[in-house]
């Protein structure tokens, strides 16, 4: 819907001191700081998370070296979002309005908007990646800010110990 003459009442008459609410302190593009921006053109996009490899250990002299595995642990998904908003106001508000060009003013109010959904979605992560809160998951399927992220050692040794249960009840059964 248009902004009309109905919404500027005050602004078509005569006496009016100020106007006011559209400027507020602005931030700086915070999120700069904590995320590195990339563009793409596609709908998502992925990255898959690798699991390197454990720390080096010392060889002993005309010992073997020590082998380790990495895999592929989990993919990440980034989708992309179109964020948009706009204002339309009437021929005749703007040709009424006595004290100010409507649409710079309101174009500045729209630029500061889209700026603060950027600010605010970007902090969404870290607000919601707390345990408690937990609606912001990880390709791991943990909350974000948690201690509780699987590793590779994790599943390997629960991989190993199954293993040693099955030939346990192999050798046992015979």
């Amino acid at each position: 819907m248009a902004i009309s003459r109905a919404q500027l009442v005050k602004e078509l008459e005569p006496g009016l001191n100020a106007l006011f609410g559209l400027e507020y302190k602005r931030y700086d593009q915070e999120h700069k700081e904590i995320y590195a921006e990339e563009s793409s053109d596609r709908a998502f996009e992925e990255e898959v998370m690798l699991s390197g490899f454990a720390n080096a250990d010392v060889k002993g002299e005309g010992q073997g070296v020590s082998y380790d595995e990495a895999q592929e642990t989990f993919t990440a998904r980034y989708t992309m979002e179109t964020i948009a908003l706009a204002f339309a106001i009437t021929e005749e508000a703007m040709e009424d309005n006595l004290y100010d060009r409507l649409s710079s003013r309101y174009t500045k109010a729209l630029a500061r908007s889209m700026a603060n959904a950027k600010q605010v979605k970007a902090v969404v992560p870290l607000n919601n990646g707390l345990p408690g809160v937990a609606t912001f998951k990880t390709g791991d399927g943990v909350s974000l800010i948690n201690a509780s992220h699987p590793t590779v050692q994790v599943h390997l040794a629960i991989h190993y110990q199954q293993q040693r249960i099955l030939t346990k009840h192999h050798w046992s059964s015979l």
